[in-house]
């Protein structure tokens, strides 16, 4: 059987727009990997890891005692019981299987807007349960402090992006609608006009 170095009949369009968005965004997050434009998505890939822990810990009935997640990047998850060699290998696993299964959901309109709203209410629990500082303080503390990160600025954060996306997403389409439907009444008049003028 001879390979098929051409690929002929491979990948729809739609597979070929999917691999090129997703090899875009690899080549941007390693030009980008060391900038803090990065540092909030490091931040939540560290909280998915240690929230992998706990998952683990709880369904193998042990005890959660904290999370942790720290402006170096770095976290802890403190636990009680458990399978310890099911908890430990749990963050790097899951930490990919939840990157595995954003990526899948981006496949589709629906399943991504799924995936968000998820992610947007994991947000919010995290930010009501988190015992971190207030409000203020974080304001303080992002603005003033050379731009610390605590979990619950994270999650502010990304709540506020993931909102700017959902309006930007919803707007940009009614925008388009309304310069389609614009330029098609501004054509029809053009051509009306023309063909009055052929008839007299």
């Amino acid at each position: 059987m001879k390979p098929n170095w051409e690929l002929k009949h491979c990948c729809n369009h739609e597979q070929v727009v999917f691999l090129i968005t997703v090899s875009v965004c690899t080549v941007v997050i390693l030009a980008l990997w060391r900038t803090i434009l990065l540092k909030p998505f490091k931040l939540v890939t560290v909280f998915l890891h240690e929230a992998s822990h706990a998952i683990v810990c709880k369904l193998t009935c042990g005890h959660v005692e904290g999370i942790q997640v720290h402006a170096d990047e770095g976290g802890a998850t403190q636990t009680r019981g458990g399978v310890y060699w099911l908890i430990l290998p749990a963050g790097y696993i899951g930490s990919s299987f939840w990157g595995m299964l954003l990526i899948l959901a981006s496949t589709n309109l629906l399943t991504s807007r799924i995936a968000a709203g998820c992610f947007l209410v994991s947000l919010l629990v995290v930010l009501c349960v988190a015992k971190n500082p207030s409000l203020l303080t974080i304001l303080y503390l992002c603005l003033y402090d050379n731009l610390q990160w605590t979990l619950r600025g994270l999650c502010i954060g990304f709540i506020v992006f993931l909102g700017v996306i959902w309006v930007l997403q919803e707007t940009t389409k009614k925008l388009i609608v309304y310069f389609v439907q614009t330029h098609n009444e501004m054509e029809t008049e053009r051509l009306t006009d023309f063909l009055s003028k052929l008839q007299v």
